[in-house]
């Protein structure tokens, strides 16, 4: 099995309180607009995709406090939450992962927002990073 094919960096995902508040500031401070706003319940977020170069910046928000992000947000504040990468097969990117012993979160794609398949990669097994692999839905 050769090297996995990163091919960019699809999103810098920030966990916030305050969904609105946050987009108010990054809008205000940064010039960003936001592209696409949604619900992502299997993931209980309401996120919005800030476009930025060939990327986004992702702002997550908790729909409840025992979410992942909810919890994320009670043990950390806001901040940095994961990492996403641009993949051209999620399946194929969590086979490699495996090979090289990496921990999952995921061991197998799901759907995740904008229509998108993804995976999460255990921060354990990544040096203390949250990454999300990202294959782009076909109208993407």
């Amino acid at each position: 099995m050769g090297p996995m094919n990163v091919s960019r960096i699809d999103q810098v995902a920030i966990a916030v309180p305050d969904l609105d508040a946050a987009i108010d500031l990054f809008t205000r401070a940064f010039g960003l607009t936001v592209e696409h706003r949604e619900v992502v319940e299997s993931d209980g977020v309401e996120e919005a995709m800030l476009p930025i170069g060939d990327g986004y910046i992702q702002l997550i928000a908790p729909t409840s406090d025992d979410s992942t992000v909810g919890r994320f947000l009670a043990r950390n504040g806001p901040g940095l939450h994961h990492v996403g990468f641009t993949v051209p097969s999620v399946a194929d990117a969590l086979d490699h992962l495996r090979a090289e012993g990496v921990r999952l979160i995921d061991e197998v794609p799901r759907p995740g927002g904008g229509g998108h398949t993804v995976a999460f990669v255990h921060p354990k097994g990544t040096g203390g990073v949250l990454v999300e692999l990202i294959e782009a839905s076909p109208d993407h």
